[in-house]
């Protein structure tokens, strides 16, 4: 079973996933309905957001981080500038 929070850019290779004997599950991410209730925790430093991230990269090299995602070296990568 394979879960996701909204939808891969690119869609999803359905015939691929129907032999492999793989289902999904998902849907959108009502970030709106929870943001007067988190952002108050961010701001007052009660939980940290950026735990997601396991690397960070600087702008220019978002090739680099796009790569080690596809390969699955990272999960989340946070790019700054």
């Amino acid at each position: 079973m394979i879960g996701l929070v909204e939808l891969p850019h690119g869609g999803l290779e359905a015939e691929r996933l129907f032999w492999r004997n793989k289902g999904i599950r998902g849907g959108v991410t009502p970030m709106r309905a929870y943001l007067d209730e988190l952002l108050p925790l961010v701001w007052n430093r009660e939980i940290d957001p950026g735990a997601v991230f396991t690397d960070h990269y600087p702008l220019d090299g978002v090739s680099d981080t796009y790569a080690a995602m596809d390969q699955r070296r990272k999960i989340k990568a946070l790019l700054w500038t």
